[in-house]
Order: structure tokens, then sequence, then C-alpha cells
């Protein structure tokens, strides 16, 4: 039996980003000595660009496939997502395709977001990693992806577990019900605070969220009114928001079967 934990990331070109996920990658290492770790990239327009720079990368399937070829028997696959949306289904359908091939065992973690426990860890990761320049009387709003009924309902859930602990922490999405308009009329603070909550940083991040343009949340909260302080670190980041994706991964490598308990050690 030889086992691996293949990590999936949407993907980033920004110098941070692929910083955080080399972190990221350090913890699950530390977690997890003497198993090989690996990387799939879930974002083919990310993987477009890197080959044609001639940087290696793998999506989920072909990931499955070479450690298949290298005879690895059985892999836990992790994915950095916020949620159990369509990004999520695409990895859990390359997973079950490649648990089709010949000896090959496949888990899959759940995302930060996939049930009351995480919603409620969640929170507490947000109250712990807000700025430290950050007064109590002032506004910080997060910003995630959000689109579908599944983002909706788990953003929804983490607005409420962490305006119960701070009703000045605001959770909005760039699509849905939870959109920056709707939030704008809550925030009474001269100063807002704006972090993103997406797994690391990138295009969201540095143009939707911290741009300059008249459309980024930073220009349309300081148009009504603030001085807006951006935040630039992704979730994958902090070790809080670490620490439930790692739990994630402890639960798919235990449900590898006759997984041995000295190589979880």
């Amino acid at each position: 039996m030889k086992t691996a934990i293949l990590l999936v990331a949407y993907g980033t070109s920004s110098p941070q980003g692929r910083g955080s996920l080399r972190q990221f990658d350090a913890w699950v290492r530390e977690r997890f000595p003497g198993i090989c770790v690996r990387w799939a990239l879930s974002s083919e327009l990310l993987r477009t660009r890197l080959t044609r720079a001639r940087q290696k990368n793998d999506s989920v399937l072909k990931a499955l496939r070479r450690l298949c070829l290298e005879n690895f028997t059985h892999v836990a696959v992790q994915p950095l997502q916020i949620i159990p949306g369509s990004e999520h289904t695409d990895v859990r359908a390359d997973a079950d395709e490649a648990g089709r091939l010949d000896g090959l065992h496949v888990s899959i973690g759940t995302p930060l977001l996939a049930c009351d426990e995480d919603i409620r860890a969640a929170a507490q990761a947000v109250l712990a990693h807000l700025p430290e320049e950050r007064r109590a009387d002032e506004d910080v709003v997060l910003m995630g992806h959000g689109s579908r009924k599944q983002a909706v309902t788990a953003y929804a859930a983490l607005a409420g577990a962490v305006q119960a602990l701070d009703a000045r922490v605001h959770v909005g999405t760039m699509s849905g019900a939870l959109e920056l308009e709707a939030l704008l009329p809550r925030l009474t603070s001269r100063r807002v605070w704006l972090m993103p909550l997406l797994s690391v940083v990138g295009r969201h991040t540095l143009e939707d969220m911290a741009g300059d343009a008249p459309d980024s949340w930073r220009s349309r909260i300081e148009a009504a009114g603030h001085t807006c302080a951006p935040v630039v670190r992704g979730t994958a980041e902090y070790r809080a928001f670490a620490d439930i994706w790692l739990r994630h991964l402890e639960d798919a490598v235990a449900a590898l079967p006759t997984v041995k308990k000295d190589e979880e050690k």
C-alpha cells in the first residue's frame, strides 16, 4: 500500500498567492510526515498559462492518473475551496473517475464551509484574524465569491454566525443576495476594513476587491463616504482557517480503506 495526498487549488498567478499555497503545503507536511504531497489546479485557464510558461502543472484527473502510474494505491484529495459549489462538484467527479482506475482508492475532503461545525469554526477564525489595528467600533467587510444556491446558503450561515460574535463584521459575496449594495447601508464607521473570503490572493482580491476601478468593492465603499482599508491576504494564509481544511483532510485520510496507522502519524 502506498499513500499520497493531493491538494487542489483553483490556482493563482500572484507571487503572494503562490506563497500562501507553499505555506499550506508546509502545514500539511507537518501534519502528515512521511506521506507524499502533490498539487493539482482546477482552473483550466491558469493551467494553460502555466503550460505556456513551461511550468509544470496537473489537473485533478491527470494528477490522480500520474499517482496511479507511480503505484500509489490510496490518495486523499483535499480541495482548498470555501463552499461546496460547482467547482467542488467537478473535483469530486474527477476523483470518482480516478477511483475507477485499477488498484486506486480515492477519498475527498470537504470544503471550508461544509457543515454547521465548520461554520462555527470559520466564524471564530474570522474574529481571530481581524486586523490588529482595527478598533471595535469599525466595520469590517469580507468579500466571498458567491453565485449558486449552495454558496448563498453557506455564506448566509457564516454571516449570521459572525454577526452573533461581532455585529460590525459583515460577510458579502460578489454575486447573490449578499452583494455589497445590500451591505453599504449597514456600514457606519468612518474607516471600513475590507478582507477577502477567498483561499488565496488572485485577480478577485487584487482587482474586484481592492482595485482602483470604479466598480471595485474598495472604490464603492469609498464612494459611499468611507475610508477603506483593504487587507490583501487569502484565508489559506491564516492558521485558524487552515486548521479547518486540515481537519477535513484528516477525515479524508481516515476514510481510505486499511490505511496503516504509521502512515498517518
